[in-house]
């Protein structure tokens, strides 16, 4: 299967120089100068992922990140000029997967695009009810009780690793090594951003959760029924 990402940001070269990249994988670009053109060919295209840039005119990344995440799950990942951890978890907790500062070695930034298309596609192979979850192999679709959730990739990653090993406590540098498959650096914040997320969607009352468990000390989990 040939996968299609697309390239969001004000600056042409910027664009032109990851669809190189990208094309030289085999993966088919396409491109946009803002949000706005982003949304547009969103409607008229199967895209499987987007690099999206926080600071552009018309619509910046994070209103087009909020934007689409209202219908779809697609892996995102946000570039920036901002290197403070206050603004990478602000994009993660708008729903990007990914966060990715500039300047940036384009090696990196491929290698970030497979590993997010990698889960993407290998995350939705468990189908199975516990605790009133129910994940959709072929949807790749998390329901409670029937009925469907919408969660990023990430969010989605997150509580399928947790379900299909219930009963299970993984610290939060476990679900970060194993999600994100690279070493752990400041995981702290970003992993809790991502749980308290994952609990507003899923959690009737995410002060005292059903499904997701802290277990003080040592990490998450979800119980096994």
């Amino acid at each position: 299967m040939t996968y299609t990402v697309l390239v969001v940001d004000d600056d042409e070269a910027i664009r032109d120089g990851i669809d190189i990249y990208l094309q030289n994988e085999s993966y088919n670009v396409l491109k946009a100068a803002d949000g706005l053109e982003a949304l547009a060919l969103l409607e008229q295209h199967d895209v499987h992922l987007i690099i999206l840039d926080v600071m552009m005119p018309n619509m910046d990344g994070i209103t087009a990140t909020f934007t689409i995440r209202k219908e779809r799950n697609i892996p995102i990942i946000m570039l920036s000029a901002k290197v403070e951890q206050a603004d990478k978890i602000h994009g993660l907790s708008v729903g990007a997967d990914d966060y990715v500062t500039k300047p940036f070695h384009p090696m990196e930034l491929l290698a970030r695009v497979k590993s997010q298309l990698r889960r993407y596609v290998q995350f939705g192979t468990y189908n199975e009810v516990k605790s009133g979850l129910t994940i959709d192999e072929a949807a790749r679709e998390i329901c409670v009780d029937g009925e469907p959730v919408k969660l990023t990739p990430t969010e989605y990653n997150i509580t399928a690793l947790l379900l299909k090993n219930a009963g299970r406590v993984y610290s939060i540098r476990d679900i970060y090594e194993i999600v994100w498959n690279e070493e752990a650096f400041n995981a702290e914040n970003i992993v809790a951003v991502h749980i308290r997320k994952i609990r507003e969607k899923i959690e009737q009352d995410p002060k005292n959760p059903r499904y997701v468990k802290v277990v003080w000390g040592v990490g998450y989990k979800i119980e096994k029924q």
